[in-house]
């Protein structure tokens, strides 16, 4: 439903849930088959799965979160070499700014390389951090991502 405007899979979805549900009926498993738990699981689980609906911007999918914290639980095994609470409070850093440069489509290195460089300017006057944010104007045309034509 990619590409849709938000109210739009909330049309959708009512019609294509209330389909599966009707099928999910016909389904006449044999007692103790994994088809069988599945198919008890997937009704016991119905109130829950049908949350989804109540917002068109909200995936069935938990992919997406997935595919964000993939790169902290990789890193798991590393961080067993940190050896100091600064060295992890350090690492955690980056990775926020990693993963937000990421959200936001921006060159993860030339977004890194402009918070470093900048940062130390904001450290006795922070009123002006907030042009260090992903969203920010400046940031925005410095970091940007070029689309390939």
């Amino acid at each position: 439903m990619e590409g849709l405007s938000i109210d739009q899979p909330k049309a959708i979805r009512p019609a294509i849930w209330e389909a599966y549900w009707l099928w999910l009926e016909t389904v006449a498993p044999t007692g103790g088959s994994r088809l069988a738990k599945a198919v008890t699981y997937a009704k016991n689980q119905k109130p829950y799965m049908e949350n989804y609906l109540l917002d068109g911007r909200c995936s069935i999918s938990n992919n997406i979160a997935k595919n964000i914290a993939r790169p902290y639980a990789v890193g798991r095994k590393n961080f067993l070499f940190h050896d100091t609470v600064k060295g992890t409070r350090a690492s955690s850093i980056i990775f926020n700014l990693v993963e937000t440069a990421k959200l936001n489509n921006l060159n993860i290195y030339v977004y890194l390389e402009t918070v470093l460089l900048y940062m130390p300017d904001y450290k006795k006057e922070s009123e002006g951090i907030e042009e260090l944010m992903p969203w920010s104007e400046m940031i925005q045309q410095r970091c940007q991502i070029k689309a390939k034509n």
